[in-house]
């Protein structure tokens, strides 16, 4: 089941994903495709994971991994392995007949779920696939094919559990991703969702991932069960808000009734919603304040049969947020305001945390100058390692998709 209604109550069970040897096929040609700015050392960045799961079991929580319940679909439905396989091959641009079938043979004989789901994650090079002599002489892709060319390229991205789908109150939003390199990640919800006993014919979907319209999870935040905010950046576009919109307001079985549209600057610094806002308490956001200049917010409702009512908000930030959450607000701006500090603590996420109950929450202990002030607003901080993990620029929040708060 799914059940989330807030960024801040009580978190019962999330999403995670270890990172695996995905990141060993990261290189340096790679990198700016792969949206990476440097390549982790694997062996750290998996101690530094291992470390935020720990928090999180710490501290009451099921943790579980987007790994572990694929592969349990896939064993709970041995019918769909042909099916996911074909379309993991499809997606992962491979179009040569020869090839596809390869490729598929040799997935097909991986009979362990995980290992095959992580073998999916990491990537496949074109020469772990058999072939026999003939096939090779007789193909001109593969007599101008470098030695390490990937057929299906890996998904360094995917430790980043928040974006691929996000969780609205009893269902899902199923992300269609910005880049065609994070596209395939989304593959997995799509079944996991379909099929898996734990979610299977439970869960509704406000966004599938064939509609048009990029969106992703970093920018959904569930400001409370009537009020959902969205943003609209680098990966959102206004487009996709409106559909879901659309969808929320259709479904008689949903609360929600309006929506709150962000609009930040697009740029890779501020590539979601959640990397220059986040709530952290009932009362309390923490904020880059380099977005305060240039933000727009909009609310959407309902409107006439099936259309929407958009209206530009006016007023600063903190009054707009008093007015859907009925308390005063405080705004805590990322390194305290400092210009410098600010912009480098929120390029290493200071603004991405992740609450795991009213006024507690985990960050990246790099951020000492932004984690010191949170402490003298009575926040409980959680810091951990993360001098690998930042290097895919994503924090806490990023890495984790909650499945189940408390009310």
């Amino acid at each position: 089941m799914i059940h989330v209604t807030s960024e801040i109550k009580k978190l019962k069970k999330v999403l995670v994903h270890r990172p695996g040897k995905e990141l060993l096929n990261l290189t340096p040609d790679t990198l700016s495709r792969l949206l990476f700015d440097d390549i982790p050392f694997l062996k750290e960045a998996q101690a530094e994971h291992d470390e935020f799961c720990q928090i999180l079991r710490d501290n009451g929580i099921e943790v579980v991994y987007l790994e572990d319940l694929m592969a349990e679909t896939l064993e709970a439905n041995p019918q769909i392995k042909p099916a996911f396989l074909r379309q993991f091959i499809y997606e992962a641009g491979v179009r040569t007949p020869l090839y596809k079938d390869a490729l598929f043979e040799f997935l097909d004989k991986i009979t362990n779920m995980k290992e095959l789901v992580l073998k999916t994650m990491e990537g496949i090079k074109e020469n772990e696939i058999p072939r026999s002599k003939e096939d090779i002489k007789n193909s001109l892709v593969d007599m101008t094919s470098e030695e390490c060319k990937f057929l299906a390229e890996p998904m360094p991205n995917l430790y980043f559990t928040r974006d691929p789908f996000a969780s609205v109150g009893n269902g899902i939003v199923l992300n269609k991703m910005y880049s065609v390199t994070r596209s395939r990640e989304t593959i997995y919800a799509e079944y996991i969702f379909a099929y898996h006993p734990d979610f299977q014919d439970k869960v509704p979907k406000y966004y599938d991932r064939t509609y048009p319209f990029s969106i992703e999870g970093g920018d959904v935040l569930n400001l409370n069960e009537h009020v959902l905010a969205v943003g609209i950046s680098q990966r959102t576009s206004s487009e996709a808000i409106e559909m879901l919109s659309k969808n929320l307001f259709n479904d008689k079985e949903c609360k929600i009734d309006t929506v709150l549209a962000f609009k930040i600057p697009e740029c890779r610094a501020f590539m979601h919603l959640d990397t220059v806002f986040t709530q952290i308490d009932y009362d309390k956001f923490t904020y880059h304040p380099g977005i305060m200049n240039t933000l727009e917010v909009f609310e959407i409702t309902k409107g006439d049969e099936d259309e929407l009512s958009v209206k530009k908000k006016r007023g600063s930030l903190e009054k707009i947020l008093e007015e859907y959450l009925k308390k005063d607000i405080t705004l805590i701006p990322c390194a305290g305001g400092d210009k410098i500090a600010a912009e480098r603590e929120q390029w290493n996420d200071g603004t991405n945390t992740l609450c795991i109950a009213p006024g507690v929450v985990v960050v990246y202990n790099r951020n000492n100058i932004t984690n010191e002030i949170l402490r003298e607003h009575g926040i409980k901080v959680f810091e951990m390692r993360s001098a690998e993990l930042s290097r895919g620029r994503g924090g806490p929040r990023c890495m984790s998709m909650p499945l189940i708060r408390e009310d």
